[in-house]
């Protein structure tokens, strides 16, 4: 289309646009020869996309030139098929492995694109995507780009979502829900909805959550127990991960090893002048644990519980074995 003599009014209008929004000066000599029309036709159809709101500005001088600068609000992007498909793919790749940092809106900005791509152009992304292979974090939670999509447009449409669902033991159900989030912690995606079989709020990963499809019955939404989206994630993540407490005596004063282990094991505590306790409590592994209290880089007892005991020695074992004398 470029470059021919555009007589169509809405076609000559969309190229103009789909040029001014490169980010560069376009002369008016330049667009005019670009479309194939008059200097005076290119002022003309400027004049028209300022009407319509597209921030177009004018420099002076005896060529003049024209670039589309930031508005009060984002007119409608104007995108050629490579453009397109460059974005679908990109936006397909992140939120398909939870990058961090890619947010809701990036599934409402796919949802959006996916709607309104032609055929052929759905068809080159599905090629393209199939023909990559992510590093993922190796822990197997990859999620299917379509199902963030439906479940994004779901949420935007306020339609209840039914999806088959794998908890965590390998059980498999069926939910009907009212979803209400997506929440990206990072590494996975969760779903905060109202389980309308259960009657109460719930989450799901939805690396778990299997042929999501928008039933189009209409709801209102419900107002949390407590709390925004993220926040009743984190305390549903919390309730579920089961605790434990330990005591380990440390040789060197509370101020050093406080600075030396993580604060949410609490605060040590004085046992002599060169001493210190530490009560704490968490749901990592223990195995982790007996690594992390061994990197405060000091003697310590563990005082219970026995299974920690237990692990610190087999650390002990194997790192000793790992660096035999010669």
């Amino acid at each position: 289309m470029l470059g021919r003599m555009t007589t169509d009014t809405p076609a000559r209008l969309l190229t103009l646009l789909s040029l001014l929004q490169t980010p560069r000066e376009w002369p008016g000599g330049e667009l005019a020869g670009r479309l194939g029309v008059s200097r005076r036709t290119v002022r003309r159809d400027i004049d028209r996309l300022r009407e319509l709101g597209y921030p177009v500005q004018a420099s002076k001088g005896a060529e003049g030139g024209y670039r589309l600068v930031a508005g009060k609000a984002m007119p409608p992007l104007v995108l050629d098929d490579e453009e397109a498909v460059a974005i679908a793919v990109g936006l397909r790749a992140g939120a398909g492995h939870a990058v961090e940092g890619v947010d809701e809106a990036s599934v409402r900005a796919l949802a959006k694109l996916e709607q309104v791509l032609p055929a052929r152009l759905r068809r080159q992304v599905a090629t393209l995507q199939a023909a990559t292979t992510p590093l993922t974090s190796g822990d197997g939670a990859t999620i299917a780009p379509e199902t963030l999509t439906v479940i994004a447009s779901a949420i935007a449409g306020h339609e209840r979502l039914r999806f088959a669902y794998r908890a965590g033991d390998g059980s498999e159900s069926r939910r009907l829900t009212e979803p209400y989030r997506l929440v990206s912690t990072g590494r996975r995606w969760y779903l905060v909805a109202y389980d309308l079989d259960r009657e109460d709020w719930r989450t799901f990963r939805v690396d778990r959550v299997g042929d999501p499809f928008a039933t189009g019955a209409r709801f209102t939404p419900r107002e949390l127990p407590s709390g925004d989206a993220a926040e009743y994630l984190r305390r549903s993540i919390r309730r579920r991960t089961e605790t434990w407490e330990f005591t380990v005596r440390f040789a060197a004063p509370a101020d050093r090893i406080a600075a030396r282990v993580p604060h949410w094991f609490g605060a040590p505590e004085p046992d002599g002048p060169d001493h210190c306790l530490l009560h704490g409590t968490t749901g990592d592994p223990v195995e982790w644990l007996a690594v992390r209290l061994a990197m405060a880089g000091h003697e310590f007892t563990v005082r219970s519980p026995a299974v920690l005991a237990d692990a610190v020695r087999e650390l002990g074992s194997r790192l000793l074995r790992a660096a035999p004398q010669s």
